[in-house]
């Protein structure tokens, strides 16, 4: 009783992306219970036998599940003020299809170029939804600057990172994933599909 009058005053507006917060946050705290187990074994996604079938799961499942608390509130804080935006605006059957593909996309690329890596987080997303947002608001038939001002700042800063840093991150994940989010803007935006 209780619950359904406090339930009353709150909106699930966007329910593509809370239900990815709440499933990512699930997949967190079911981290931290399996001390690790669940991260290795369904939200990452790395080179393993083509007979596994939790292969091609973990090509979907890798963006849901993030190594800390830490990693979780960075990707998420973008995606929580982005996400719904593109959501109204493109939809959620469509944005769904965009963030799979991204998921797939990604996975194969750790899986076929990145050969002794692990990925796993919404980095890839992240990117993603950054740069469709530049295409919320665009007149047809132009480019809009603040897309292009955006990639070169996350882009360029992506690049130099992986050619300056040895660290755990999937710069080329973050790099393909604003490429990708590029490429659903102009097609969405311009009526390419």
């Amino acid at each position: 009783m209780v619950f359904s009058e406090i339930a009353q005053y709150f909106q699930y507006n966007s329910p593509l992306i809370l239900t990815y917060f709440f499933i990512s946050a699930g997949a967190l705290v079911l981290n931290r219970l399996t001390g690790g187990l669940s991260n290795a074994l369904i939200f990452s996604s790395y080179r393993s036998s083509l007979l596994n079938p939790m292969t091609y799961v973990r090509l979907v499942t890798h963006i849901f599940g993030h190594v800390d608390t830490v990693h979780f509130i960075g990707n998420f804080s973008v995606i929580l003020l982005v996400g719904p935006l593109l959501e109204e605006k493109f939809g959620t059957a469509d944005l769904l299809i965009m963030i799979l593909i991204v998921a797939v996309v990604t996975g194969l690329v750790c899986r076929l170029i990145l050969r002794d890596k692990c990925i796993l987080g919404a980095s890839g997303v992240v990117y993603m939804l950054i740069m469709m947002s530049s295409f919320v608001n665009v007149v047809q038939y132009k480019i809009p600057l603040t897309l292009i001002l955006v990639f070169f700042c996350y882009v360029g800063k992506e690049i130099a990172d992986s050619l300056s840093k040895k660290d755990n991150i999937g710069h080329s994940v973050h790099i393909l994933g604003a490429v990708l989010g590029c490429i659903f803007g102009f097609a969405y935006t311009y009526q390419m599909f």
